[in-house]
């Protein structure tokens, strides 16, 4: 198989939701001695951008979307045997810390968040729920984290997310970190008030701003 087809092959495995398809396909581009990070950008990510789109029109759903995740993650452990940690960081758009905030223990809203950052080639470290603020801003930290995200569906909670920010501020690290906060009470308006980056409506919303604001950030730092 040529390049090309190997890339459609990777495509497909993810549209397809099949886990043995996609690793058969990553072993077939390791042995044809492609480029890794091309083969999850431009097969096996393009792949999952197919069934993010399929969402966002309402012909996939979040099952399907796991399942597509799960042959993104197979395929990608094989594709990524021998590369760097380096490596591994420029083949993903970013890494994301997403929790339910402390006194909260909805979790739904951001168990859809967090399968649609995964399937949009993130890397996601899922605190659960009833999260407090400490630990959020720790493990941040220790993961080199681009990324926070909040979730409270209690105005009793919202708080919370006002925290985070603080404990940021106080520790001198407040710029090391894009903070999106969200859920049912939350608003732009709350997010701006506590000087969060952004807000987003929905899990798919979310993913967008994700993005831009991810590359605002780049685009200053260079």
């Amino acid at each position: 198989m040529n390049k090309e087809e190997i890339f459609s092959k990777l495509k497909e495995s993810i549209i397809e939701m099949d886990s043995e398809l996609a690793v058969e396909a990553a072993n077939q581009a390791l042995e044809s001695g492609l480029d890794p990070l091309e083969c999850i950008s431009d097969g096996l990510s393009a792949g999952m951008q197919v069934m993010s789109d399929l969402f966002d029109e309402g012909e996939a759903f979040v099952p399907e979307l796991l399942m597509s995740s799960e042959a993104f993650d197979a395929a990608v452990k094989v594709l990524s045997r021998n590369m760097t940690e380096e490596e591994k960081n420029e083949a993903s758009n970013g890494t994301v810390i997403i929790h339910t905030v402390q006194g909260d223990i909805h979790d739904i809203g951001k168990n859809i968040v967090r399968t649609l950052f995964e399937a949009n080639n993130f890397i996601v470290f899922d605190l659960g729920r009833d999260v407090p603020v400490e630990t959020v801003v720790e493990k941040a930290k220790e993961h080199k984290a681009d990324f926070i995200l909040g979730s409270a569906l209690m105005t009793t909670t919202m708080p919370a997310q006002r925290d985070i920010i603080s404990i940021l501020k106080e520790d001198g690290v407040r710029d090391n970190f894009i903070v999106m906060f969200g859920g049912a009470p939350v608003s732009k308006d709350w997010c701006d008030q506590i000087g969060a980056d952004g807000y987003a409506d929905t899990a798919t919303d979310a993913v967008i701003l994700a993005k831009e604001l991810l590359a605002q950030k780049k685009g200053g730092l260079s």
